[in-house]
């Protein structure tokens, strides 16, 4: 494992225990980066419209398509280490 992909799981496990917890908006842009650096472009059809929690995190994760997931995986990171 290349110590990015271990220091992307260590701020995984940190956001567990953040002293509180982000705002929605924050929320969506963790998940959307945690996706993007785990598992790379969105890759389900979007949910449908009374899907309302999956749909918007769909859509905040398909916002970072093409974005490389090492670039995903600094991102999700350093916004960890911003909500501490």
């Amino acid at each position: 494992m290349s110590d990015l992909a271990t220091r992307f799981e260590a701020a995984r496990a940190e956001s567990k225990s953040l002293p509180e917890k982000p705002d929605n908006m924050t929320l969506l842009k963790l998940y959307a980066l945690y996706k993007q650096g785990s598992t790379g472009d969105v890759d389900t059809d979007r949910p449908g419209m009374t899907q309302f929690v999956d749909r918007a995190k769909w859509d905040a994760w398909n916002e970072l398509k093409g974005q490389p997931q090492d670039e995903a995986m600094q991102g999700y990171i350093d916004l960890i280490e911003s909500l501490k």
